[in-house]
């Protein structure tokens, strides 16, 4: 058993459609260098070209936002739930 990792539905295109891709790994990087070897492009949607998580990206590891952690250094448990969550922008604001 490995971690699962959530991909949401703008990044599905990548993975063939898969809303849950199981990755083997010991920490958050690990677990996108994986996604990558398993779906060529994905981590370029994650990271920024020095490796971070991009800022419009937040990635969740059961719950918890990996960058309160220790972002992508943040250790990884068979079994963990990683979800990717891409930040969403846009809207109005009225008053009433």
């Amino acid at each position: 058993m490995g971690v699962n990792v959530r991909i949401p539905g703008p990044l599905r295109r990548v993975t063939n459609g898969e809303q849950v891709v199981e990755v083997e790994a010991s920490n958050v990087q690990e677990s996108i260098d994986a996604l990558e070897s398993k779906y060529p492009g994905i981590k370029e949607r994650l990271c920024d070209e020095e490796g971070e998580i991009r800022y419009f990206v937040n990635i969740y590891l059961n719950g918890e936002d990996v960058r309160f952690l220790q972002g992508t250094d943040t250790n990884v448990s068979a079994g963990d739930e990683l979800s990717i969550v891409p930040a969403v922008a846009g809207g109005t604001y009225t008053t009433a």
